[in-house]
């Protein structure tokens, strides 16, 4: 993403225009924990999901993803959850699929008509992602899986889901694989969870799920590094999703202070309303920046991604939900009321902060990597971790 206009601009203008006059008027309020298929579909009806997937079946570049990201996050955050979903659970098919996977999945992904779930986080492993238990037993014709999995994107609707499981015992982010696990596989059961916001969340269980070496992605063992690759990607475009969100909250506050009246006169006119949103204006300005660093230094291969893709994510999630904040607070009872714009964005923000790593496991990464040549540096990560890049 840029401040300044350039071809990616024409991305984000062409996918703002299509949310608002496609995908908004689709979009079910209250359809909590499932996944919205006719939504989905819409978007590939769009072109979205060709810019997210490309026909070459390259990856995209990580700036288109951000465009795109912003400008469903501006005009309709329930679309891009849907097609942030379908990213994430994708890519890691899409990066490093056996060829038979990605003939099989990558199409239907691309028309919508079928679901990808990322099945990484577990009931008691969150932020620590390398402490994975779903457990991958040998067997003889490969492994079998036991455990559960929780928070997983359009579970228990998703069509498969890239499952990480731990291969080898006691080596952290070392002994785990990525498995494309199908639905339908025996063994395998799902409920949905309610949030916040209606987002298709739930919880899976393996009861002896089988699995063979058909249905690994990448490498056994080396699992994690499809997981932290995708993240690499995907992190400053959830920046960018916040401040399309952000924007939405701002343009709207302007437009409120500049005509509601209070006292005689608008409440733009009073100087603490109009500097907090300066405020606001500058620190989503500033998001933008970083994460067109963020993208910049992906597509440059930059050994410095990890840590530009966090302060990207971090610094962007949290000055749009300060966006939103400001917004309601000025907007008064109003902003609050079910269904208002600004409700909808502040219930659909919170989530930013948490997804692909809470601002406080990004605020680690960053401190990480200025600590990386000292001795406190060494004694703060744990074994492995730099290596590993653990989230």
């Amino acid at each position: 993403m840029t401040a300044t206009e350039a071809p990616d601009r024409l991305v984000y203008e062409r996918v703002r225009e299509s949310a608002h006059r496609r995908l908004a008027p689709l979009v079910r309020e209250g359809a909590a924990a499932r996944v919205d298929r006719d939504l989905l579909r819409a978007t590939a009806t769009e072109g979205i999901l060709d810019m997210l997937f490309p026909r070459d079946n390259g990856p995209a570049t990580a700036s288109a993803i951000c465009e795109i990201r912003e400008a469903l996050g501006y005009s309709c955050p329930a679309a891009d959850v849907a097609v942030s979903m379908q990213g994430i659970g994708g890519y890691p098919v899409l990066l490093a699929g056996q060829p038979h996977q990605i003939q099989r999945w990558l199409e239907p992904m691309r028309q919508g008509t079928a679901v990808a779930g990322f099945a990484l986080t577990e009931p008691d492993v969150g932020s620590d992602a390398a402490a994975i238990q779903l457990r991958a037993r040998p067997c003889a014709a490969g492994w079998t899986l036991h455990g559960h999995k929780k928070w997983i994107t359009n579970a228990p609707d998703a069509d498969f889901y890239v499952t990480f499981a731990r291969t080898t015992r006691d080596a952290r982010s070392r002994g785990v694989t990525a498995f494309l696990v199908p639905a339908d596989r025996p063994g395998l059961s799902g409920v949905p969870i309610e949030f916040i916001a209606d987002h298709p969340i739930g919880a899976l269980t393996f009861d002896g799920v089988p699995v063979d070496r058909s249905d690994v992605i990448g490498e056994v063992d080396r699992g994690f590094v499809a997981a932290m690759t995708t993240f690499d990607l995907f992190r400053p475009s959830l920046g960018a999703a916040a401040v399309g969100m952000g924007q939405a909250a701002l343009d709207a506050a302007v437009e409120r202070t500049a005509t509601r009246m209070a006292f005689g006169r608008p409440i733009g006119s009073n100087q603490a309303v109009a500097h907090a949103l300066a405020d606001v204006a500058t620190r989503l300005e500033a998001s933008r920046h970083l994460v067109d660093a963020a993208a910049s230094a992906h597509e440059a291969r930059d050994s410095r991604v990890t840590v530009k893709a966090a302060m990207a994510k971090v610094f962007a999630t949290e000055a749009a939900q300060a966006a939103i904040d400001t917004a309601i607070q000025f907007h008064g009872a109003s902003g609050l009321e079910a269904g208002h714009l600004l409700e909808r964005l502040y219930r659909e923000v919170r989530a930013t902060r948490i997804f692909e790593g809470a601002s406080e496991i990004q605020r680690d990464l960053i401190a990480r990597d200025l600590y990386r040549n000292t001795h406190l540096g060494r004694m703060r990560a744990p074994a492995g971790a730099a290596s590993d890049k653990e989230t």
